[in-house]
């Protein structure tokens, strides 16, 4: 695969972090995640990696953590600004520099955080709903006339955070091949948010996005651009934005309405479309047409056509179309195999890996039981009846 031989250390986090080890694993690199000794994890985005526990308040754990970066390719810092720099594992400690040489000037090192790293907000906690409304993309989402909706966390998060995230890491690698050095890969979650939204951010107040929220074409205010509720209280996906995919659409809708006597004193033609004063209209029309039949009876109707409607499928039901529950790594490269997915969802078991870990460090037996002395694997690594720590 392409990045076998990659090693990565991840320090374990929540959404952006996970997700860009996660695009990294699923490419074949090696990653190991530090956990916490004795910590919970919500962590889903962990499939292909291992995970050892240290506590880095011990300075045998500090030690053991520099040592696994100072062998990686990359680390991934979740942390806000500063974090692992009062520890000892800022850039400076690995990169070289004329004052210096460092531990593996190799490194790619990548910082995720939420808001700028120089910017007012540095310090402040966040989350993707707040990244988001700095970015400013936030306010241009669609939703009710009195506020928009935020789209779960997948801009920030997701796509503006790990994403990107990931792809500056690849990045650094090929440049890396051509300067043999590392570099710092800053990632923050605003700026992230609104690079990935530069269409709709350059074109606010002009073209597409001309009128105030929820009145354009992309926001709500178009009905040919919407999700309607059909019968069954299930949702069809309508997004005939082009005139010749609206024809078919339009033609098709009122061949239902026609047959089943639902037509009424007003129907919609292909020229509706360009009536911005017809909208209110032909939003009802659709609206009470949808609610006539359920939503698998309007699947049939537009399938195989190009009327640009589809069913919203809940997740259980895309799982079945795909073939798996797992989303698949995307894209797909035409000489490379995809890797073999899980066929359950589960986590990552903090310190499930720290062992083997530490043997491939190089560290002995001997070594291994002064860290679980000196507390460097957590507490429960002093417990021997627990088999996972057990010398």
């Amino acid at each position: 695969m392409s990045l076998n031989g990659v090693k990565v250390i991840e320090f374990a986090g929540l959404a952006p972090g996970p997700f860009a080890g996660l695009v990294l694993a699923h490419n074949g690199a090696s990653v190991i995640r530090i956990d916490r000794p004795s910590s919970a994890t919500r962590d889903l985005l962990c499939a292909g990696k291992r995970s050892i526990a240290l506590d880095m308040k011990t300075a045998s754990g500090l030690q053991v953590a520099k040592d696994l970066i100072a062998k990686a390719d990359v680390l991934i810092d979740p942390f806000r600004p500063g974090v692992l720099e009062k520890l000892g594992l800022g850039p400076e400690v690995f990169h070289t520099s004329d004052e210096r040489e460092g531990l593996n000037d190799r490194l790619i090192y990548a910082r995720l955080a939420g808001f700028p790293r120089n910017g007012t907000h540095s310090t402040m906690a966040g989350h993707d709903i707040n990244y988001i409304a700095l970015s400013g993309i936030l306010s241009m989402l669609p939703g009710t006339m009195d506020k928009p909706t935020f789209p779960l966390n997948l801009i920030a998060d997701f796509a503006g955070g790990g994403l990107l995230c990931a792809n500056g890491i690849l990045l650094a690698m090929i440049e890396r091949g051509r300067s043999g050095r590392g570099q710092v890969v800053n990632v923050d979650m605003v700026s992230g948010s609104r690079y990935i939204s530069s269409f709709p951010l350059l074109s606010a107040g002009s073209g597409a996005w001309g009128g105030p929220r929820g009145t354009n074409f992309l926001d709500g205010g178009a009905p040919f651009y919407d999700v309607y509720t059909c019968s069954d209280g299930r949702w069809m996906s309508v997004g005939c934005l082009e005139p010749q995919f609206f024809a078919q659409f339009i033609s098709k809708f009122n061949e239902v309405m026609r047959s089943g006597g639902k037509q009424g004193s007003w129907s919609p033609s292909q020229s509706t479309q360009s009536t911005k004063e017809d909208w209110p209209k032909l939003r009802k029309y659709l609206d009470d047409g949808f609610k006539t039949q359920p939503r698998d009876f309007w699947t049939e109707v537009f399938h195989g056509t190009d009327a640009c409607a589809v069913p919203v499928l809940s997740p259980t039901e895309a799982a079945q179309l795909h073939g798996s529950l797992h989303p698949m790594p995307h894209p797909e490269l035409s000489r490379m195999s995809p890797p073999p997915l899980q066929d359950e969802i589960k986590t990552l078991s903090p310190g499930k890996h720290t062992l083997d870990i530490l043997r491939e460090l190089g560290l002995s037996e001997e070594d291994m039981r002064r860290l679980v002395a000196e507390g460097a694997l957590g507490k429960e690594a002093r417990e021997p009846e627990r088999p996972k720590l057990k010398l």
